[in-house]
C-alpha cells in the first residue's frame, strides 16, 4: 500500500470526492496528504479530514498567494497546527516561473511559515520552482524537516536537499519524455525519496491530458520500482518507512 504524499483534493477539482476515495483505495493507495495552498483550500482540507480516515492534510500558503494573503490566513494556519491529523505546514515556498517582481514578499511569507514550522516542530512541504538558489540559502537558515514537492532538479542540488535533512518528492515528471529526473533518482537511495502525485496537477504517462488523482501513485510507484530495478512492495516498504520518520502519521 502506498501514500500519495502531495495531492489537492479539493471540491474546486473533483465533483465527487466520495467516489474518488474509493477509486483511490482500489488502487492500492492507503493514504493521502491532501495540501492547502490558501486560506479557503487550507479551511477545506480541515474539513475533509473529518470525514475521511485516509486522508491527512497539510495546511499553508502558497508563494502565488504572496501579493493577496492576509495576516488573518497566517493566524488561522497556526491555530490549526496542532489538530487532529494535521501532520505538516505546506504548500510553501518560492515561484520565481513568472517573474521576480515580489520575491521581497515570497521569501517574507516563507520565512514566516518556516519561523512556525521551528516553533511547532512541524514537517514542511516546500514548493521551489526556479528559486533554487535562494531556496537553499533561506533553509539553511532555518533547522526543519520535510519535503521538496515535486523535486526536478539535479542529484548535486538534491544532495543539498537531503544534508538539510529533506525528502524528495518524487511525482509523475519522472515519467516524461526526454526527462533527467529518472538519472537523478537512479543514482539516488530509496531512504531520500517519497512518491506524490501532485493532483489534479502532472498526470504520469500514459495518462497525460487527463485529471490526475491520487489513485496514479500505482503508475509512478511501477516505474520507480523498475527504474531502481526491485520489487514494488520493496519500494512501498521504503518510502512507508521514510514518510513514518518525517511525518506524524
Amino acid at each position: 500500500m502506498f501514500t500519495d504524499t502531495h495531492c489537492h483534493v479539493y471540491s474546486e477539482y473533483y465533483d465527487d470526492i466520495d467516489k474518488l476515495s474509493s477509486d483511490i483505495k482500489n488502487n492500492k493507495v492507503n493514504r493521502i496528504i491532501n495540501n492547502g495552498c490558501d486560506d479557503k483550500s487550507n479551511k477545506e482540507v480541515l474539513e475533509l479530514l473529518k470525514k475521511y480516515d485516509f486522508m491527512y492534510g497539510a495546511i499553508g500558503i502558497h508563494p502565488e498567494s504572496a501579493d493577496i494573503y492576509k495576516r488573518d490566513d497566517l493566524d488561522f494556519i497556526e491555530k490549526h497546527l496542532n489538530d487532529e491529523k494535521v501532520v505538516a505546514i505546506g504548500e510553501i515556498g518560492l515561484d520565481y516561473h513568472y517573474g521576480k517582481e515580489n520575491r521581497d514578499k515570497q521569501i517574507e511569507l516563507f520565512e514566516y511559515q518556516l519561523n512556525l514550522a521551528q516553533k511547532y516542530n512541524k514537517p514542511v512541504i516546500i514548493h521551489s520552482r526556479d528559486a533554487t538558489v535562494d531556496t537553499i540559502d533561506i533553509l539553511k537558515k532555518y533547522k526543519v524537516r520535510g519535503v521538496m514537492h515535486s523535486f526536478s532538479g539535479s542529484y548535486e542540488t538534491a544532495c543539498i536537499y537531503l544534508k538539510m535533512g529533506l525528502l524528495l518528492g518524487i511525482n509523475g515528471v519522472i515519467t516524461f519524455k526526454n526527462c533527467n529526473l529518472k538519472d537523478v533518482v537512479s543514482k539516488l537511495s530509496l531512504k531520500a525519496i517519497v512518491l506524490e502525485t501532485d493532483s489534479p496537477y502532472l498526470t504520469p504517462v500514459p495518462y497525460r491530458g487527463e485529471q490526475n488523482n491520487p489513485g496514479h501513485i500505482l503508475d509512478i510507484a511501477k516505474y520507480v520500482s523498475e527504474l531502481k530495478n526491485i520489487s514494488i512492495g520493496e519500494l512501498a516498504e521504503e518510502t512507508n518507512g521514510n514518510i513514518s520518520r518525517c511525518f506524524d502519521i
